[in-house]
């Protein structure tokens, strides 16, 4: 067998170890999703699914490797569905979930990692600031048309929504859309940053994010009164509210538990709060 040149100097002994956990010799590619191949045959953690949670997770995983020297983490999106899948075929040692699991997606362990809301974004021309749930619905169901029938300027309203397996999008139809399909003119998109880009330059979009990618080129939405904020979503005063899940398949490993234990300690919920999500453990102050 042609050797991998990052082992090929080591001894026979080593080599063996190596080879079988980067090729897969005796575990085949679910050990190799679990614990992952880096540079150098240095082991590492895979993480995968949704594409909200990934961006907390991947700050989370740069502070990890850096407080645990020689631990490599690797996160991937691919959206909530991909995330459980990813578990479940033992690809990935953590999944990323932002919805709740379906009834045919359970068996899985699931660990609260943060609170997140999913809110409504506008440019920030747009003098519509505050929808009824009702509206919303219509909006993206295409049954509400034109910024006028909502009070702004007589001009098409361009509808962003998220692919499906989102967990975005999983839970804005379970908490908006009540089983109501989505306008077939709407914009799909792969991703919450684009989503927020697209919105960002179109005077007339309409779009959903998470809560924590909120930035100053787009303008958060009113939804039934209140506005989305720390306070609202703690509070479940604003119901537009999910978790940010973790999923195992049965009893995490080792080094996936010290890296759940490290999102939920001090410095990683401290790092879910500065990112602008709802911690769900308190801190030592």
């Amino acid at each position: 067998m042609r050797q991998h040149p990052t082992v090929a100097g080591l001894p026979a002994n080593r080599r063996l170890v190596v080879e079988v956990l980067c090729f897969g010799l005796i575990a085949g590619p679910v050990l190799y999703g679990l614990i992952g191949c880096a540079r150098g045959g240095r082991a590492g953690l895979v993480l995968a699914g949704s594409t909200s949670v990934q961006p907390i997770a991947e700050l989370v995983a740069e502070h990890y490797e850096i407080d645990y020297p020689g631990r490599s983490v690797s996160v991937q999106g691919g959206g909530s569905s991909a995330g459980v899948r990813a578990t479940q075929e033992g690809t990935a040692a953590i999944g990323m979930s932002s919805r709740n699991l379906k009834p045919e997606e359970q068996g899985l362990n699931t660990i609260l990692v943060a609170q997140d809301a999913i809110v409504l974004i506008v440019h920030p021309s747009n003098p519509v600031r505050a929808l009824t749930r009702e509206q919303a619905r219509g909006v993206f169901t295409g049954q509400i048309r034109d910024w006028s029938e909502l009070g702004g300027a007589d001009r098409p309203i361009t509808v962003i929504t998220r692919e499906e397996g989102s967990g975005t999008r999983g839970a804005f139809e379970e908490m908006v859309m009540e089983k109501q399909d989505f306008s077939v003119d709407a914009l799909v998109q792969d991703s919450t940053g684009t989503v927020r880009a697209i919105v960002a330059s179109d005077p007339n979009g309409i779009g959903y994010i998470s809560f924590g990618m909120v930035n100053d080129e787009v303008v958060p939405m009113a939804i039934d009164g209140v506005m989305p904020s720390r306070g609202t979503v703690a509070s479940r005063e604003y119901t537009l509210a999910r978790p940010f899940l973790f999923l195992t398949k049965g009893q995490p490993l080792p080094e996936a538990q010290q890296f759940i234990d490290y999102m939920l300690g001090d410095k990683g919920q401290g790092l879910v709060e500065q990112e602008g999500y709802i911690p769900v453990k308190e801190r030592a102050r």
